[in-house]
């Protein structure tokens, strides 16, 4: 029994481990890839470590007119804590509302909020989005994209936090009532506070998702390079070369790029996984 049971555990470990391998490896690759030079990239790209070691990709970037390292980080460091904020509060909020509100087709209005999760419609929303901002003259600004942003819902996230707060005891709020505490206060005052593993796991996936964004902040900053993300400016350092694609110094700047999000992982990933999981058990 004894030779079974580690058998099995052995077998889950060596499962576990090439899982790891298969999702870091891109990770491992892209990191040791910008130590290489560019044309070891585009002759050797078989080979994961580099066989002459460089810091030159790093200067480069640095250097380079295309990337304005410190304006970039600047720019994506308060986009995106201004959409994790805005992403917290619609979530927490609608989650707790969806969960302990009481009002007429409650169930009718969430089943379409859900459907919603399985219906993409892509890039067509661009165009008319764009055009009402440019009414507002916000078209041609990080900030308009952020405008953007306080009137959309993460259908995902008020998911989560909706059967994160259906595990508490509804006992918490019947107390609070008789306290005197109104919905919202209840909410503020005792709900809230209870949510902190699940707004966690909100806030990093808001987080590495406004990091990480591509689209929308190019074409929001088309014109106006100065208010380019760190991602957009990553994409515009493979085209800085005057030959062939910059593939060492776009690789170098993702590495830089991927710091921010590392970081947020590894100092949210007890409340993620946590959050995570009881937000996954009661729907």
């Amino acid at each position: 029994m004894k030779i079974e049971k580690k058998a099995a555990r052995f077998l889950t470990y060596f499962i576990l481990t090439a899982v790891a391998a298969i999702a870091l490896f891109p990770i491992i690759y892209v990191i040791s890839a910008s130590f290489k030079s560019n044309s070891e990239i585009m002759v050797h790209p078989e080979h994961l470590f580099p066989v002459e070691p460089t810091l030159d990709n790093y200067k480069q970037a640095w250097n380079s007119g295309n990337f304005q390292i410190g304006n970039m980080l600047w720019n994506s460091l308060y986009y995106s804590v201004i959409c994790v904020v805005i992403t917290m509060i619609t979530s927490s909020m609608g989650g707790y509302v969806f969960s302990r509100g009481d009002f007429p087709g409650k169930k009718i209005v969430f089943a379409v909020f859900s459907s919603l999760m399985f219906v993409s419609i892509g890039s067509i929303t661009i165009y008319p989005l764009f055009d009402i901002l440019d009414i507002f003259g916000l078209a041609h600004s990080l900030w308009g994209l952020i405008v953007m942003k306080m009137f959309g819902v993460s259908i995902i996230n008020v998911y989560l936090v909706r059967s994160y707060v259906n595990t508490l005891p509804k006992a918490l709020d019947e107390a609070a009532k008789i306290d005197g505490c109104s919905f919202f206060g209840t909410f503020a005052r005792i709900v809230l506070p209870l949510t902190k593993p699940i707004m966690a796991t909100v806030g990093i996936l808001a987080f590495q998702g406004s990091w990480n964004e591509y689209l929308l902040p190019t074409i929001f900053t088309l014109t106006r390079p100065e208010q380019r993300t760190l991602i957009v400016g990553v994409v515009a350092l493979k085209n800085s070369g005057h030959a062939a694609a910059s593939w060492n110094l776009m690789l170098a700047g993702t590495t830089v790029a991927l710091i921010p999000v590392l970081l947020a992982y590894a100092v949210g990933n007890k409340y993620f996984v946590s959050g995570i999981a009881a937000g996954a058990v009661k729907g």
